[in-house]
């Protein structure tokens, strides 16, 4: 699953080709992908500017013309490619569509962009921009952790008194939006606080190394063009690398990689998710 790095990696890889452009067209060649498309989406679309692209957590929103916002979920295997591109940022002609290119749209001047998604997990809404943080999928995020917003009073309190897993608690979106997986399991070691330990009881001088962690971790990744497991691509085409700057995570059997410390890296599952960390030196 694409993760803040990754989504906001395309956010910006759409930005030259979307903001301050016009829609002149939307294929769209299904009816849904997890869920049923909006009803008219393409023509709701048509003919509208987006005047502003934005993330919030793991979604993408381009604000319209049109006093609406398209919401865009990548879901497990999403991907949003740039054909086309006048800037010149992009392949000029456009590719052949593929068979998963499920939404397709034509911007004045000149692009497309295919939203393609072989196992149909992703997601796409329109909804009003005044009104989009009471959209069910925003509604109940946490704050965005490159944000203000996230502190290191916020984390304190937000964690106080929970028994729930340090890996369990920085993965809840309700906490902190657009952390996953990856990410989670390399803050973790690079604090030095061990995934099994209750969140509620990790001292205030460790807790307050997390959120400048997080930001540093994220903003990596985020330059590295995200990390590119499995499915996930750039909106230009091109991977990201930050997966060769892993510390922790898939390298289970390796050597913990922390400085003077001696420990291998493990692999235990977590509400059924893979959690990688050094039962060494994360304590």
């Amino acid at each position: 699953m694409p993760e803040l790095p990754e989504v906001e990696t395309v956010k910006r890889g759409l930005a030259p080709s979307m903001e301050g452009a016009q829609i002149e067209a939307v294929d769209v060649n299904r009816p849904d992908l997890r869920w049923p498309f909006p009803k008219q989406m393409a023509a709701r679309l048509a003919g509208q500017t987006v005047l502003r692209l934005r993330r919030r957590s793991k979604y993408i929103l381009a604000d319209l013309s049109s006093g609406e916002s398209l919401l865009v979920h990548l879901g497990m295997s999403g991907r949003m490619t740039v054909s086309g591109d006048p800037l010149g940022q992009f392949v000029h002609e456009h590719p052949q569509l593929e068979k998963h290119d499920h939404v397709v749209f034509w911007m004045a001047g000149g692009a497309r962009i295919a939203f393609n998604d072989p196992r149909r997990f992703g997601a796409v809404d329109l909804l009003p921009t005044e009104t989009a943080q009471e959209h069910p999928l925003l509604a109940k995020l946490g704050p965005e952790p490159l944000g203000n917003d996230f502190s290191e009073a916020y984390l304190a309190q937000a964690l106080s008194g929970r028994r729930t897993p340090m890996k369990t608690a920085l993965l809840d979106q309700r906490i902190i939006a657009g952390l996953g997986n990856i990410y989670v399991c390399e803050v973790l070691h690079k604090t030095g606080i061990s995934p099994l330990r209750q969140a509620g009881k990790v001292s205030a001088a460790r807790l307050a190394k997390v959120v400048p962690a997080v930001r540093e971790v994220l903003e990596a990744a985020i330059a590295a063009g995200g990390s590119s497991l499995k499915d996930f691509k750039q909106a230009s085409g091109e991977l990201g690398y930050f997966q060769h700057q892993f510390q922790v995570y898939d390298r289970a059997g390796g050597a913990c990689r922390t400085a003077g410390c001696e420990g291998v890296v493990a692999r235990i599952v977590q509400a059924g998710r893979s959690t990688y960390y050094c039962p060494v030196c994360q304590r």
